[in-house]
């Protein structure tokens, strides 16, 4: 018997590791819905990119950090699910995100504000008000960071909001287990792309340093991490709730 094709909502999945997500769910035949922030053509290259593998795909601009535009956002998804003949998702990942590098002496307020409000309190409120259209049994993935294990001078900020990330995910997985969906975190570790101005893909020496940091001998890519998310949300693993799952290739084992 055919399943029913699954639908996934990505935030921020115009580029990096975002982008890599979809390419990997719609290579497991999952429908996608992304957000975009500012990129409005490379998101509109990413639709033509899955449409292309024979996915439906639909790109919603959407700052995460304006939690006033949440509730309109969420009657933008009711309408794309409709038009598509679905009243559900059965997939959110929690991928929106911007890097911060201060010394923790010299990091600002407004830096740390700024942090709070893309990584933690778009996780929390943004999963909040998407549970209406949700499906019962299904996932959440929120992303976290191998920084929020391992320490790096300049990260204490970024960290910091990964780390309440991942305690969030732990909630989330309990209190949302009487629905039978399942929430878990995955923590990237350096991965070449443009996220944080580029630094590991663009300077020879943090990617060599990165290398010589990493057990598997190399900085990662995004094309390490699409396809693990695809995997992460699987029905396979729909026994799999609460847990922390690091892709960052053995970096400082």
């Amino acid at each position: 018997m055919t399943q029913p094709t699954r639908i996934a909502l990505i935030t921020g999945g115009s580029r990096g590791l975002g982008r890599s997500m979809a390419e990997g769910l719609a290579a497991h035949r999952v429908d996608v819905l992304f957000t975009w922030n500012s990129a409005e053509a490379e998101a509109a290259a990413v639709v033509k990119q899955l449409e292309g593998l024979g996915r439906k795909a639909v790109a919603l601009q959407l700052d995460v950090r304006q939690t006033s535009a949440y509730p309109s956002f969420v009657e933008k998804v009711r309408g794309v699910l409709q038009r598509l003949g679905r009243t559900n998702l059965d997939i959110l990942v929690n991928n929106a995100g911007t890097g911060s590098h201060a010394p923790f002496a010299e990091a600002t307020e407004a830096q740390f504000d700024e942090m709070v409000n893309v990584h933690l309190k778009s996780t929390f409120f943004l999963s909040q008000k998407l549970l209406p259209v949700l499906a019962d049994g299904g996932r959440i993935l929120n992303v976290s960071s191998g920084l929020a294990r391992f320490a790096m001078p300049g990260s204490s900020v970024y960290a910091t909001m990964k780390g309440g990330v991942e305690t969030l995910t732990r909630y989330m997985a309990r209190e949302l287990a009487g629905r039978q969906i399942a929430v878990n975190v995955v923590a990237p570790g350096a991965i070449a792309t443009d996220f944080g101005g580029g630094r590991v893909r663009d300077d020879a020496q943090v990617n060599k340093m990165v290398a010589s940091l990493t057990a598997m001998g190399r900085a990662g890519l995004p094309e390490d991490i699409g396809p693990a998310v695809a995997a992460l949300v699987s029905p396979e693993l729909r026994w799999m709730t609460g847990q922390r799952i690091e892709l960052s290739g053995g970096m400082l084992l």
